[in-house]
């Protein structure tokens, strides 16, 4: 069974701090997690500068991986949502070894955004669904690299078999490893239609033995799938604030061309959330998270050959901007609407 732990929380609209409050079935290093933050929101930046001094940039790489969803062990198809990319469509090229895609990422990050560390991140298809040598010698050759400072892995919770799991334990003894797990949504009925293939029960299983061996939980969740109110959204976000989980990946839906939810759009024209409801969307899940869990991601920009719907996305640092601004019209912060779970 998880841990108990107490943490404190100052948001940054108030000097007072809130009382200290028992949430159960969670461990963190330490007593306390007082978040004194610059946004009002636990935002990856802040956490990356805080814990390694600076500022870290992601290199996505690819490294050739496929699907339990693509090979026809669940399926052929993918996730209903998913290019044939696997939401890789941003990483390096599978053609070149780690070490090349690295470099390759590196040069192209740094002349706009120069930086001395970096993360790897693992990103297209499942990225522990491969034999284990394969994967170790991947995955060692990605720590071995003088500025990489962590790996960051994308999987689904039904591929991290106990060999695995042992290999990125003991790889979390170098550098830090975090395992991205692709969620989108605690409901059956909405994970049966995407064709997530695993129920909810795996994605437990996969937190409990991620977190009994301390590594690193980042969940992405996508907003606006078809048949879900904003309800059944926040009442995602409500669960997962009761697990032990360290960051979350809030992902707008994306509608790409070539894939089955692009069929089924043009359809039924299903709606799409607008950049106003989405907005509201957000600062509510905000509002009801837990207040120590890092917000890697808040929207996302799909790409522009790809992009059916919604096009309004395509200006990311815009929907940022009126975020950060509609947080501090409303005064309202991460973790307000928090209330920790009963024994």
């Amino acid at each position: 069974m998880f841990s108990q732990i107490h943490f404190s929380y100052v948001s940054p609209y108030l000097t007072i701090l809130h009382p200290k409050r028992e949430l159960p079935f969670l461990h963190f290093p330490g007593t306390y997690a007082k978040l004194y933050t610059m946004r009002p929101y636990n935002s990856l930046n802040e956490s990356l500068q805080k814990r390694f001094g600076e500022k870290l940039y992601k290199l996505t790489l690819n490294i050739g991986c496929t699907c339990p969803n693509r090979d026809g062990t669940l399926g052929t198809r993918g996730c209903i949502f998913c290019s044939a990319g696997g939401s890789g469509e941003f990483a390096g090229d599978p053609g070149r070894t780690v070490t090349e895609q690295i470099e390759a990422g590196i040069r192209a990050i740094s002349g706009k955004r120069p930086a001395r560390r970096y993360i790897a991140y693992f990103q297209a298809y499942t990225n522990t669904y491969a034999p284990l040598d394969y994967l170790q010698r991947v995955y060692q050759e990605a720590l071995d690299h003088p500025k990489i400072a962590a790996l960051a892995i994308a999987t689904r919770p039904d591929c991290l078999p106990l060999e695995v799991l042992d290999l990125l334990t003991s790889l979390n003894h170098q550098k830090p490893v975090w395992v991205e797990l692709g969620l989108q949504t605690i409901h059956e009925g909405t994970a049966s239609f995407i064709r997530r293939g695993y129920p909810l029960s795996v994605f437990h299983e996969a937190v409990e033995a991620l977190h009994a061996r301390s590594l690193e939980i980042i969940v992405h969740v996508i907003l606006g799938l078809p048949g879900e109110s904003k309800e059944m959204m926040l009442d995602t976000i409500r669960h997962l604030s009761t697990l032990p989980i360290h960051g979350l990946k809030l992902q707008l839906l994306h509608i790409l061309k070539n894939t089955d939810l692009a069929a089924y759009y043009e359809q039924t024209s299903f709606h799409i959330l607008t950049q106003k409801e989405y907005i509201d969307l957000i600062i509510s899940c905000l509002e009801l998270c837990r207040p120590d869990i890092i917000i890697h991601r808040l929207t996302g920009d799909g790409p522009k050959d790809l992009l059916i719907a919604p096009t309004w996305s395509q200006a990311k640092r815009q929907v940022l901007n009126t975020i950060h601004k509609e947080l501090k019209q409303r005064t309202t912060w991460q973790g307000r609407l928090y209330t920790p779970p009963s024994d």
